[in-house]
């Protein structure tokens, strides 16, 4: 079994023993109202109102399936944890238009030329071999398709956003917060630092991967109005935590 291999293991392992606490943790479920309406508008913007044959990757509990589906788009949710998809699937029981399935969204195994857009929050950080993924998706989306990634750089906190993160600290060590379910812990962290994005996840070192698996337009967009809209329904600790890592929408789109 090659190291990657393992990795994969070691972070599918990780990721389904918190499934059923996941959303308890601050960024994962998305509250209805406000926050959710400023998730989706990205998908109207860059998806438009045609229905499309949708791709979702890493769709974990399916809080992001759940705006992509209500948008009209015929659903695919992958993950790669059983246990993240028995979640996702209890949500979502019964809904027409969506199917799950259990996948590795590096190496999805999907037909080519199969979907019109593929979208995914929280992944491209986590991911072994980004470039095989890159061009694994470019080859599933069909001419013109659109992919629409968020995510962010976790390895460090931003020039702006250390106060934040030292203030969350001392208030972590005085206060822990039971719902943060071990997100950043030791072994979170000793996942990140045997990642390729070990160092940090950044639009503009993700733009020329992308362009180099054949992706064009590929643009950068803010994901500030998303920060604002979680400060709005969020308490104190949660507010600092929209202020600690630099986050990012990218749209690209298969010629």
């Amino acid at each position: 079994m090659t190291a990657n291999h393992q990795l994969r293991d070691e972070i599918r392992e990780y990721w389904s023993r918190r499934s059923e606490t996941f959303d308890l943790a601050f960024g994962h479920r998305i509250a209805p109202g406000v926050e959710a309406d400023t998730w989706a508008q990205p998908m109207r913007d860059h998806l438009g109102p045609t229905p499309l044959r949708v791709l979702e990757l890493a769709c974990g509990t399916g809080e992001v399936t759940r705006l992509v589906h209500d948008l009209g788009h015929d659903v695919t949710a992958l993950d790669f944890s059983e246990a993240m998809l028995a979640v996702a699937r209890a949500k979502h029981a019964g809904k027409p238009r969506l199917r799950f399935l259990l996948a590795d969204a590096g190496q999805t195994m999907e037909p080519s030329a199969s979907y019109d857009a593929i979208l995914c929050r929280h992944l491209v950080w986590t991911l072994t071999e980004p470039e095989t993924a890159f061009a694994d998706w470019f080859r599933l989306l069909r001419p013109g398709g659109r992919l629409l990634v968020y995510d962010g750089n976790w390895a460090h906190p931003s020039r702006h956003g250390r106060w934040a993160a030292r203030a969350l600290a001392l208030w972590d060590r005085l206060s822990p917060d039971p719902n943060y379910d071990g997100a950043l812990g030791p072994r979170h962290a000793a996942i990140m630092r045997q990642l390729p994005f070990a160092e940090g996840l950044t639009a503009a070192r993700l733009t020329p991967m992308l362009t180099e698996a054949g992706f064009v337009q590929v643009t950068t967009h803010s994901h500030s109005a998303i920060a604002r809209a979680q400060r709005r329904v969020n308490g104190l600790r949660n507010r600092l935590r929209t202020r600690v890592y630099d986050r990012f929408i990218l749209t690209a789109r298969k010629p």
